[in-house]
């Protein structure tokens, strides 16, 4: 039997339609009046599980606190226990509440609340969601920072000061952290914009770079500090998020990662750099390939996130098998990367026979979509 694959999924997946710019109540079944948290993992249960092949390991994801909070941790939990499915991400949704910079604001009020909303999703995971934790530690939970209020539209030299705000209320959120048992892993999730046009993290090299300057100014151990880079939020900047896998791994900072992507990596969906955050499914292509086997190389085992919007056409049958397609996308990645001959790859670069190296990894990316077929099965 294969080693298990951990994967989870976004709370946010699940939404009847979030109106704006695309419509609203287009899956009335996952509406808010009928359709809760507690609900949300059951249905994970239920109608994703059994989809799966069975060396997957399924957790969920939860923002903190139009998710999961005071009212709602206990059942949450209790179901977690009951489903024997993990608590695999809890984050602050602080951008809901504070949008003048969070825990980075030059606004004491609001950085101050911003920090007290952190430590309660905090201390709610240590508490009454503590039951859906795995029972092996290392596959505890990961607490997310991200934040579309880091930062602000103006370009003025008080930048600096929101940068050394954010620098002090991370290394007090970790030091809170670490006096309720120190058994998350915190990771940094870079975002180029969304909230505001530059934010504070935009890039994988930014958040490591926080990381080290947060340990040399504050005395922090690093020690399950990191990096949830979403391949989306790369690719949204032009970046390229192979190069970001290589510099998490290469840092031991790859905790926690979202599969996500800005659709356009496999040749067929629109989007790519320039575009608002799309959250399209992951897919199979070659540049995921090269990420899992990276991955691989480097003994990665922890969760890999699925932060999937459903389409806005999408009805919960379609929307549900997005989700589906997309773990079972990675795994078919991961499928060809193990496969991969990675003697001869080498041998082909070495000799400067790039084109024989192209035709290596597109059979990989055909090897991948025949084990994809293999397992994927449309609900009627």
């Amino acid at each position: 039997m294969s080693d298990p694959s951990l994967h989870s999924l976004c709370r946010w997946t699940f939404h009847e339609g979030t109106g704006r710019f695309v419509p609203s109540g287009v899956r009335p079944a996952w509406g808010p009046d009928q359709f809760d948290t507690v609900d949300f993992v059951r249905l994970v249960q239920d109608e994703v599980a059994p989809r799966l092949p069975e060396h997957i390991e399924l957790g969920v994801e939860l923002h903190y606190d139009n998710e999961y909070n005071e009212e709602n941790a206990a059942d949450i939990g209790d179901a977690l226990d009951a489903t024997g499915l993990s608590l695999a991400m809890v984050t602050p949704g602080a951008h809901l509440h504070y949008a003048y910079g969070g825990i980075a604001s030059l606004d004491p009020d609001e950085r101050e609340a911003a920090e007290a909303f952190s430590r309660r999703s905090v201390e709610l995971a240590y508490g009454p969601l503590r039951p859906g934790w795995n029972d092996d530690p290392a596959k505890a939970p990961s607490l997310v920072v991200w934040n579309g209020s880091f930062g602000y539209d103006l370009a003025t030299p008080e930048l600096r000061r929101m940068y050394q705000n954010l620098k002090e209320s991370l290394a007090t959120l970790c030091q809170f952290e670490a006096e309720q048992g120190g058994a998350l892993f915190i990771a940094l999730e870079p975002k180029p914009n969304e909230g505001h046009p530059a934010l504070l993290l935009p890039t994988v090299a930014s958040a490591i770079v926080m990381w080290y300057r947060i340990a040399d100014e504050f005395d922090v151990s690093l020690d399950r500090k990191g990096i949830n880079k979403e391949i989306g939020h790369s690719e949204m900047v032009g970046l390229d998020p192979v190069h970001d896998t290589i510099e998490e791994l290469d840092n031991g900072m790859m905790h926690h990662t979202h599969l996500n992507s800005q659709g356009y990596n496999d040749g067929i969906s629109m989007g790519g750099p320039g575009r608002f955050d799309i959250d399209q499914a992951a897919r199979i292509n070659g540049l995921n390939i090269a990420m899992a086997r990276l991955m691989q190389d480097a003994g990665f085992d922890r969760w890999k996130g699925h932060d999937v919007q459903a389409r806005p056409y999408d009805d919960t049958k379609q929307a549900l098998g997005r989700a589906v397609r997309s773990i079972l996308s990675w795994e078919a990645c991961e499928h060809a990367a193990r496969k991969l001959d990675a003697d001869l790859l080498h041998d082909f670069l070495a000799g400067r026979e790039t084109t024989q190296a192209e035709d290596l990894m597109r059979e990989a990316v055909v090897s991948a979509q025949h084990w994809f077929d293999d397992h994927f099965e449309p609900i009627a």
